[in-house]
Formats: structure tokens, C-alpha cells, sequence
């Protein structure tokens, strides 16, 4: 019996992509570092830290941690700057009746984001209060494909992973899921059908009703 439903954040609840992509390409052109939108790929699901050593494989520069800190504090506040402008409108389609239809059902709802900026985003769609659980990136050490935030997510519901699922966008995410334990939910990206439990274009799909049915 599923007992809970852990989200991720972005790319599942809203979509901050194009915003941590500008502002990555931001910090980049500042450096002279060689950035685009596949190497963005891989940053989906990742942390800030580890996204940002994948950009600097592109420099010829050494950094130092305390460079490599201040580069990341940079491209936050660029960010940060860009997600001024989410609104309740930016909620991705069917996300609304989805957690509607999980409260109703009185199945526990959680957030599972390796962002650290996960409160204001949340703030900013008017969902704060919405969720039985928040765990985010402010909260852990390890950043997805590690099962931690899911982990903490569901401990923090009192619920064990086996009756929870996990929805993601990311592979990072959808592999994090699995090796904690947890069931998985697919939406967005067609290549993550292949590892996930079930695969949806989006929560707008009414098919995703009849697992919890």
C-alpha cells in the first residue's frame, strides 16, 4: 500500500532550468569557461558543488576551494536574481490536481530536492505549506544519484521507503530513488522509461491516478 509521494523539485514541480542555466553561463563567461546546454544536462538532479566541477573539466585553470566557493555563491545570487520571477502560474500542468487528488486519498506528500533554494522556490508557487515534509539541499551532505534526500524526505513522514514513491525528472534522481528503496515515477525525460518504475510526459496524464487507485 503506498502511504506517501516524495517530489522533486524542479523539472517535476515547477521548471528552474533555463534559470540555473543562465546563470551557470553567466559565471562561465565570467571565467572564459567553455559552457552549453548538453553540459547542462548533466548537472539535472546534481548539486551546486558537483555542478560546478563538472563546468570547470573545461578550464585550464586550478581552482582553489575557496575560488570554487565564491564561484558558486556567484552563480547562486545570479539565480536567485532569475527565480524572482516564478509565480503560482509556473506550477507545471497537472501538478496542482495531482497533489490535490494525494491529500484527498490521505496519502502523505513530501519535497525531495537537492536544491538549496528549495523553500523560496516553494514560497514563490504558494506551495510552502502544502507538504508533510521538506528535504532539500540545505539539509544534507550527499547530493542525488545518493538516496539521502529521499531517505530523510520519507523519515521525516515516519514512513519507510518501500511505501513511498518517488517522482523525478532527472536519471540522477530516478537512480537515487531505487537504491534507496524507494518505487519510481518518470516524467519528462523519454530516456528515464527505460530505469523507472512507471514513465509520464507529466503529471497531467491521467494514467498516473491508477497507482494509487
Amino acid at each position: 500500500m503506498i502511504k506517501g509521494v516524495i517530489f522533486d523539485l524542479d523539472g517535476v514541480i515547477v521548471t528552474t532550468d533555463n534559470y540555473h542555466f543562465l546563470a551557470w553561463d553567466k559565471m562561465a563567461k565570467k571565467e572564459g569557461i567553455y559552457f552549453d546546454r548538453n553540459i547542462n544536462e548533466r548537472l539535472r538532479g546534481v548539486s551546486r558543488n558537483e555542478s560546478l566541477n563538472i563546468i570547470l573539466e573545461n578550464s585550464k585553470k586550478e581552482y582553489t576551494v575557496t575560488e570554487k566557493n565564491e564561484l558558486a555563491e556567484y552563480k547562486n545570487n545570479e539565480y536567485i536574481k532569475l527565480i524572482t520571477k516564478l509565480t503560482p502560474n509556473d506550477i507545471l500542468a497537472g501538478v496542482s490536481e495531482f497533489i490535490n487528488f494525494l491529500i484527498n486519498k490521505k496519502i502523505k506528500i513530501a519535497i525531495g530536492s537537492s536544491s538549496k533554494n528549495t523553500v523560496d522556490i516553494l514560497k514563490r508557487i504558494n506551495l510552502l505549506n502544502v507538504f508533510d515534509a521538506i528535504a532539500d539541499g540545505t539539509q544534507i551532505k550527499n547530493s542525488k544519484p545518493n538516496p539521502e534526500v529521499f531517505l530523510l524526505a520519507s523519515s521525516k513522514m515516519f514512513l519507510e521507503p518501500k511505501d513511498c514513491f518517488i517522482i523525478e525528472d532527472a536519471k540522477a534522481g530516478i537512480i537515487a530513488g531505487k537504491s534507496g528503496g524507494f518505487k519510481t515515477i518518470a516524467v519528462g525525460n523519454e530516456e528515464n522509461e527505460k530505469i523507472a518504475d512507471y514513465y509520464f510526459k507529466d503529471l497531467s496524464d491521467e494514467n498516473v491516478y491508477n497507482i494509487f487507485k
